[in-house]
């Protein structure tokens, strides 16, 4: 039976994804909701938990204010997908001292399922109000514990709006005094140096300036060759996003979009299709090596489920990406090639069904979500490899970010609360897909035209001119967490744990350093700024040291007094102006850093313990490292 709020829930998801056709996983959201759904009460939020459901992509939170409702979808302001991948979840929304009612539906490619009975049934949770000092959290990190791994998959890809900036003639300016090809040149290297990113993912491989139809019907790949030797320079590879559609090419030559005309029409001859992308692969092949290209991924399009970027239909992709997909395989049977590449999390299953049904080559499914943790798509690739015995496809989101919105009004990408949601949503990733691509890697963004100002709402991980937001610091960090050593327990208890504050940790091979990284922060997007009653003060217990044993601790933090050039921006006075004079310049670079703090040294008790604590504000992220000082050194100074 499906009831007027099961109708609503699905109501809610159509409108967001686009409506889905029946997916591998059944037709229309057809899972059961799950179990066991509980409500406690928190400080400044209401923490959430229930069981997993095999099968479901992930869950729709749902709220009232009275037990009989009505319930609506929780609307965490991100401004795409609502639907979280897993619990817990911290409801930051809720008002202190007010009476709220929750249900929560599973989600399968088709949408919310039916919603489950509401929590809480023995009283009704509250969000509590700040104290007079934040509440604790308690993080009991196991040193000795077994060693995992810790995949890299914010490493593997980034965005990039499209790479025909590494051209960019530098006698035209759009950003003042900034050379737009060289200062897009050092972002790529940075985020390679500095984050470890291996490959690049753009728009527009057939753009104007990169491919020229030839009078002969011939292709000319000439201004793609200097963007690509100028790419691989840098040490990165590309990722060939196969779009968008030559004039000489579309059946609808005027359908364009962006400042930049992309062609966004199916083409007036399919055959034509085939040619340009089995063209491209053979000249790719030729001029970089076999062995080289068979490593790199072709995704066909970009979120063709938004007429903005396609005007043809569902059908028309599925053929779209059919044509490309074999063009490409016949070149070379080992190169990668996905899609749909679509908005909001949508179209996966549907493509999935069509290379079933056809036989047709996928290596890997493609989407976007923003505002929110990626969703486990391995049902879908899962059940897709049972039914065909083929290799499971890999699940790569080659775009995701705070926020789907360039110019933000609120400038959250540019703000310290960007920090703590790249570790929520990296996290949340791990165990589920492949690649987790942020878009994007530069402020240097043409779409919707060039920045007005420094801190201007833009995608990207650093600004024009290259300096580092919060939210790079938090790859950054998590890059040396990866350095230092395989993953080990970090158990997270106390108010608010797993839903606002998370943790991962990691140990040197030989025992004596370890990593913690730790980190506060809501999907809520109306708590952009903060809110004192989600500060947090942690206490960290590291067992499995050396009993007896010193060590040196040191500590980093990203918040939005440290690691956070937009507030050193304002405090310069550049909330009223729009770009820095040149001593402005000078304090930004040499605030651009995350200087280790030096906190006392700790001593491992005789059970190979050791506690430190610290202060969290939401938003916030601290990383704390241990390393043992040599006895020698020890004995000196104690």
């Amino acid at each position: 039976m499906t009831t007027t709020e099961d109708n609503s829930a699905r109501r809610d998801w159509e409108e967001r994804v686009g409506r889905p056709s029946d997916a591998l996983s059944g037709a229309g959201g057809g899972l059961p909701a799950p179990a066991g759904l509980r409500a406690a009460d928190g400080t400044g939020h209401v923490l959430l938990d229930w069981e997993p459901v095999a099968g479901a992509l992930g869950y729709l939170v749902h709220r009232a204010d009275a037990p009989e409702g009505p319930f609506e979808p929780l609307d965490h302001r991100g401004e795409d997908v609502l639907a979280v991948p897993h619990p817990p979840y911290a409801d930051t929304l809720a008002e202190p001292g007010r009476r709220h009612w929750y249900r929560v539906a599973s989600v399968d490619d088709a949408g919310p399922g039916p919603l489950g009975p509401a929590a809480p049934v023995d009283g009704v949770p509250l969000a509590r109000r700040a104290g007079a000092a934040p509440a604790g959290v308690r993080i009991a990190v196991d040193a000795a514990g077994e060693p995992a791994r810790l995949p890299g998959v914010w490493r593997r890809m980034i965005g990039a709006e499209h790479l025909s900036l590494l051209t960019f003639d530098p006698a035209r300016q759009p950003v003042p005094g900034h050379d737009v090809a060289a200062d897009y040149d050092r972002a790529l290297r940075i985020v390679r140096e500095e984050i470890g990113v291996r490959t690049v993912r753009a728009h527009g491989t057939f753009l104007p300036e990169n491919v020229t139809v030839r009078p002969d019907g011939g292709f000319d790949f000439a201004g793609l060759d200097d963007v690509y030797d100028r790419l691989l320079a840098t040490g990165l590879r590309p990722v060939v996003e196969l779009s968008f559609m030559p004039r000489e090419l579309a059946a609808d030559p005027d359908a364009t979009v962006f400042q930049f005309l992309a062609g966004i029409s199916p083409p007036a001859d399919w055959d034509r299709w085939g040619e340009l992308c089995r063209a491209l692969t053979v000249h790719l092949r030729d001029r970089y090596g076999v062995d080289e290209v068979a490593t790199w991924e072709f995704e066909v399009w970009n979120e063709a489920n938004l007429e903005v970027f396609w005007t043809g239909s569902q059908h028309d992709y599925h053929r779209l990406y059919e044509v490309a997909a074999r063009a490409v395989k016949d070149v070379d049977p080992r190169i990668r090639v996905g899609g749909p590449s679509s908005a909001a999390a949508a179209w996966v299953g549907p493509l999935l069904d069509h290379c079933r049904a056809h036989d047709v080559p996928v290596d890997f499914v493609s989407t976007h979500t923003y505002g929110n943790a990626p969703l486990d798509f391995r049902p879908l690739t899962r059940a897709f490899a049972e039914a065909t015995g083929r290799p499971e496809p890999e699940v790569l989101w080659t775009e995701w970010g705070t926020t789907p919105t360039h110019f933000h009004p609120r400038g959250v990408p540019d703000t310290a609360f960007a920090a703590p949601f790249v570790l929520r949503g990296v996290t949340a990733a791990l165990d589920s897909a492949d690649a987790l691509a942020y878009w994007v890697a530069s402020d240097y963004f043409e779409e919707l035209g060039w920045p007005p100002r420094l801190c201007h709402g833009g995608f990207g991980l650093l600004t024009v001119g290259n300096l580092r937001k919060p939210a790079f610091w938090a790859f950054h960090l998590l890059t040396r967490l990866a350095a230092t050593g395989p993953r080990v327990p970090a158990q997270v208890t106390g108010d608010g744990a797993g839903g606002l504050v998370q943790a991962l940790a990691t140990r040197a091979a030989d025992g004596g350093t370890v990593e913690l990284l730790a980190w506060n922060g809501t999907l809520d997007q109306t708590k952009t700024d903060g809110d004192p009653a989600l500060d947090r003060t942690v206490e960290v217990t590291v067992s499995g040291l050396a009993p007896g044993a010193g060590y040196a601790v040191t500590s980093r933090r990203v918040d939005r007094g440290h690691g956070d050039i937009r507030a050193v921006w304002h405090g310069l006075g550049g909330a009223d102006q729009d770009w820095p004079d040149e001593r402005q310049w000078e304090k930004l670079r040499a605030a651009d850093q995350l200087p280790a703090e030096p906190l006392p040294r700790v001593t491992a008790d005789p059970d190979g313990t050791a506690t430190v604590t610290f202060d969290l504000p939401m938003p916030g992220v601290r990383s704390l490292r241990l390393g043992r000082v040599p006895s020698s050194t020890s004995e000196q100074r104690s």
